[in-house]
């Protein structure tokens, strides 16, 4: 079996637009919550988002979009996008410049690409309303390209000239997860000799607003308030857009290219809760067994774990669940483990989550902390076991889980290694 290695990362995100700025709000617990200026109406009950800075991609129509004047994008590019799409392309970019790729290598047959959002709410409401009070002749020919869920996989296949494995996942919240697991699967067969994984999504009104029906966002005023997983006055996670791109490749590949990489991704494991429809089983049967599998096929033992970068969203029912699973398979050793989840700074980023919080796992990895708590200020009684640091530690991790749940009570887990441990 080959080993796989984070080679690239790429972040547009509520905390940062770069791996710099993504990293100095992780160390700093620094969250990128706003009150969302859509949201503040007095029918809205939901106040705070999760917001990406510098980008304005408020209109339908990408000739009004603005952006980081880094990224000149084609004419031609553009129109077929969806506002993730932007932000995708623009994290696509700063992975391959990171991972050092070149058009041969992007452009190789064992060169693929796995991609999941939930398209574009926006997009696709705007242009079937168009359609059905002007006529068919008055849309868009990039309609539906630039709306529905595989608008990633459709224009980035296309720009990057992309000619290994591509296809997209639809998990929901646990989507870049399987995407990661599949790639990681495909590079240890020898299918691929590198797959770069890319999460994103829009983060606007249409994309958020409609988990407010389902009671999952948090009220919260106070954008310091809002996402506190763990906490006992969590109320609801708080959504956020953007994009995170991840390459992986084989031991081979890096040792050929003289690449550096940032960690070894070791494994990784899912399983269903076959339970309900959007709650996670209550006592995390279907995560349980996932993270079994992950720590099996990384070849570990929970001794050996570091640190749990938890899904926990900061809502009642979903971080209870995940403990219980996290009991179920730590038992005595969970309260060693420091445990956090950093969507207490960047907001849940649905599909795209588990892509971005494998990239921050790596750059605790390569830079020798574990991130902290943040928004923690009142422990749930519940939880009094586990070990939830309410500051950056400065330990250097060797061995990482990370988890990702989603509808449906899909579970994914990913087990991460320090390069040399």
């Amino acid at each position: 079996m080959r080993k796989v290695f984070i080679t690239g990362l790429g972040f547009i995100s509520s905390i940062g637009n770069d791996q710099a700025a993504v990293e100095a709000s992780l160390r700093a617990l620094r969250h990128g919550f706003e009150l969302y200026p859509p949201f503040q109406k007095p029918e809205v009950p939901v106040k705070v988002m999760g917001t990406v800075k510098e980008f304005d991609v408020a209109s339908v129509d990408s000739e009004d979009w603005t952006y980081p004047a880094r990224y000149a994008l084609r004419r031609e590019l553009l129109r077929s996008m969806a506002p993730h799409g932007l932000y995708a392309h623009c994290a696509m970019l700063q992975a391959i410049e990171d991972a050092r790729l070149g058009e041969a290598d992007l452009q190789s047959e064992l060169t693929g690409l796995y991609c999941a959002s939930a398209g574009s709410p926006m997009m696709l409401t705007h242009y079937v309303q168009r359609m059905r009070d002007l006529g068919v002749s008055r849309c868009s020919p990039v309609s539906v390209v630039s709306s529905i869920s595989g608008t990633l996989n459709f224009n980035l296949v296309a720009a990057f000239k992309i000619r290994g494995h591509s296809c997209g996942f639809s998990s929901a919240c646990a989507s870049t997860g399987h995407a990661l697991g599949f790639a990681y699967d495909d590079i240890v067969t020898g299918r691929q000799d590198r797959m770069i994984v890319v999460g994103a999504e829009d983060g606007n009104t249409e994309a958020i607003l409609p988990f407010a029906t389902m009671r999952a966002l948090s009220a919260q005023k106070d954008p310091a308030l809002a996402s506190r997983p763990f906490d006992a006055e969590r109320d609801g996670f708080v959504g956020a857009g953007g994009a995170a791109v991840v390459v992986l490749e084989s031991e081979e590949s890096v040792a050929r290219r003289g690449a550096t990489p940032y960690a070894e991704l070791a494994g990784w494991g899912q399983a269903s809760d076959g339970y309900n429809v959007a709650i996670s089983h209550p006592e995390g049967v279907g995560l349980a067994t996932a993270m079994r599998r992950a720590l099996r096929s990384a070849g570990v033992s929970t001794a050996q774990i570091d640190y749990i970068n938890a899904h926990a969203t900061s809502t009642t029912i979903g971080d209870a669940s995940e403990v219980k699973a996290l009991r179920t398979v730590f038992g005595a050793e969970l309260g060693r483990v420091p445990v956090s989840s950093t969507k207490a700074l960047t907001g849940h980023g649905l599909s795209m989550a588990t892509a971005l919080e494998t990239g921050l796992c790596a750059l605790a990895l390569r830079g020798g902390f574990i991130p902290g708590c943040g928004g923690l200020q009142n422990v749930d009684p519940k939880f009094a076991d586990l070990n939830l640091p309410r500051q950056t530690l400065p330990s250097a991790p060797r061995v990482v889980l990370n988890n990702a749940s989603g509808f449906g009570g899909a579970n994914v887990s990913l087990v991460l290694r320090a390069v040399g441990a």
